[in-house]
């Protein structure tokens, strides 16, 4: 089990931090309505299995088709909740019906969705994911809303009401707001960083956990090797830093500790989703007080899990699932 693994200098350093984080400021983790706030991105996405990618004005025939909620946000939260922690989503939608089919689905995980914004006449993200059969690779095409997220439409006191504030950078005024609002507040600032955007040097001197895509990681740090890349993005308030390479797994360091995770072999039927989900999994070891490296490998393997399926939720495991297949495939030592 995860909880029977030896703790690493850098799993202490971790922890103490966690609780520094709240006790600094008079707050704890037990007296909260929420164990995550997560502030950012949801959509709706169509997805469909095709044997080859098409070219320019050619046709190709589906052989499996899929429709489920998503955002990197909002899988994180499904991703808590299956996993059975009390997560609320913070974002905005439209009011069509892809904005009911988004709350609506996260509702049905148990998300709470009260903070959720429904904007009139605005039509809702949306994504056509193109799912390859072969590798499980896939292509998104995706429409977001015309209007963001406004400062003056979230709830301060929603923000602060979780153990752990979660962000994806899409509402970059909005984030930014919320990220200071926990960094006054001590409540630890996760950030899912998928790619470059405007505004993300400022957002990050907020964040303390920093997980970010190895596209990130090298268009921001210039570094081609993922470790080196996690090391000089553990820079200011940023204490966890840990940068994710699909297939050939993830680079996690705390300054102290420092390792490589690889990936758990699955037959893999879709990628989608499957950083987001290592987002939710991630955090959930982290309000667990797990050692760095058990968070790692237990983020691993959830997102592994989920990419067995068609979707980026619908492969989402529940904890014992989890718990169970790191238990069967886990032959490497982790201490």
């Amino acid at each position: 089990m995860l909880g029977n693994r030896r703790e690493t200098v850098g799993a202490k350093h971790l922890r103490s931090y966690l609780m520094q984080c709240n006790e600094s400021w008079g707050r704890c983790f037990a007296p909260t309505t929420f164990d995550v706030i997560g502030l950012g991105y949801s959509a709706i996405d169509y997805l469909g299995v095709v044997p080859f990618y098409p070219g320019l004005d050619d046709k190709v025939q589906m052989l499996d088709f899929s429709k489920q909620g998503g955002g990197p946000v909002a899988t994180a939260m499904v991703t808590l909740a299956r996993l059975g922690a009390k997560a609320a989503y913070i974002g905005k939608v439209g009011d069509d019906d892809f904005g009911q089919f988004i709350l609506d689905q996260m509702k049905i995980e148990g998300v709470d969705t009260r903070g959720a914004v429904v904007c009139p006449g605005e039509s809702s993200r949306f994504s056509f994911i193109i799912v390859d059969k072969d590798t499980g690779k896939r292509t998104i095409i995706w429409k977001t809303m015309e209007k963001p997220l406004r400062v003056d439409e979230i709830d301060r006191d929603l923000i602060l009401s979780g153990k752990i504030l979660h962000l994806d950078g899409h509402e970059r005024e909005t984030s930014l707001a919320a990220a200071n609002w926990a960094n006054e507040a001590g409540i630890p600032v996760s950030l899912d960083a998928g790619s470059v955007r405007p505004g993300i040097d400022e957002l990050i001197e907020h964040v303390d956990v920093l997980v970010t895509s190895r596209r990130f990681a090298i268009d921001y740090t210039g570094e081609t090797d993922p470790m080196a890349a996690a090391r000089k993005m553990l820079r200011g308030r940023t204490r966890i830093n840990a940068v994710t390479s699909g297939e050939e797994g993830c680079a996690c360091t705390d300054g102290e500790d420092e390792f490589h995770i690889p990936a758990f072999e699955v037959n893999v039927v879709d990628t989608t989703g499957a950083g987001d989900v290592f987002h939710g999994a991630f955090i959930y070891g982290l309000l667990q007080k797990w050692g760095l490296r058990q968070i790692a490998e237990f983020a691993s393997a959830v997102a592994a899990i989920k990419c067995a399926k068609l979707g980026g939720r619908a492969g989402i495991p529940t904890l014992p699932e989890a718990l169970a297949f790191i238990e069967k495939r886990n032959k490497r030592v982790v201490g």
